[in-house]
């Protein structure tokens, strides 16, 4: 005789096909910067990804700067009854 087995697998509602998150991030960890390697690299601040259905911390560091440009920091934005990251870039100045 064969026994049969059922699976259910509810889907995960934490965040929307597209990108959509319906779970504030926390707030964000306090880092130490510590000193650049070199004169004029510039922070680039840590943030909360959202990664497996969770807020997973992404670790700042120093990067060398690009002429011409500033960096804009990663930050969520609240729409609707959810959150978006928005990600950090390079932007003309």
């Amino acid at each position: 005789m064969t026994g049969l087995s059922a699976c259910v697998v509810a889907p995960d509602q934490s965040h929307s096909a597209d990108g959509l998150v319906m779970v504030a991030p926390p707030a964000p960890q306090v880092e130490v910067m510590g000193t650049p390697p070199e004169a004029g690299y510039v922070w680039i601040g840590g943030y909360w990804n959202w990664v497996g259905g969770r807020h997973q911390w992404v670790q700042g560091h120093w990067v060398a700067p690009r002429v011409g440009y500033h960096w804009v920091p990663a930050e969520w934005v609240r729409q609707g009854d959810g959150w978006r990251l928005r990600r950090g870039h390079w932007q003309r100045r």
